[in-house]
């Protein structure tokens, strides 16, 4: 590892948020947030985890849907506050069925595709 990788620089809560990206095709699939322990579970097995600030609890992506992702990297951005993983996505990143959470534009506009029914996934 280079000496100049800032430490991880986690919030008062202790999070620090990450962004999800697609690491064939580059699109950005999701924004979830990481605590030390969702992150060393990710290191670990190679499968994305998160920290659901809703739940307050750890995560793993796909657990119940199926729609998991594969970690091919992780990096860290210059403040070390912020943390990128490059995915291999199987199904949707969204839990609202789409390909990516970024589905819509501000002026409400559907730009990516629905992928699955939350309604069959989710019950």
């Amino acid at each position: 590892m280079s000496d100049d990788v800032p430490a991880l620089a986690f919030d008062d809560e202790g999070l620090l948020p990450v962004v999800a990206q697609d690491v064939d095709t580059g699109e950005v699939l999701m924004l979830a947030y990481v605590d030390e322990a969702a992150l060393a579970r990710t290191k670990e097995t190679g499968r994305a985890h998160y920290y659901s600030r809703s739940r307050a609890e750890l995560w793993e992506k796909g657990a119940t849907s199926g729609h998991t992702q594969v970690v091919s990297e992780i990096r860290i951005d210059c403040d070390g506050d912020a943390l990128l993983y490059l995915v291999d996505q199987t199904g949707g990143a969204c839990h609202t069925g789409y390909e990516t959470c970024f589905y819509r534009t501000i002026d409400g506009d559907e730009v990516a595709e629905k992928v699955f029914d939350p309604e069959d996934v989710y019950g």
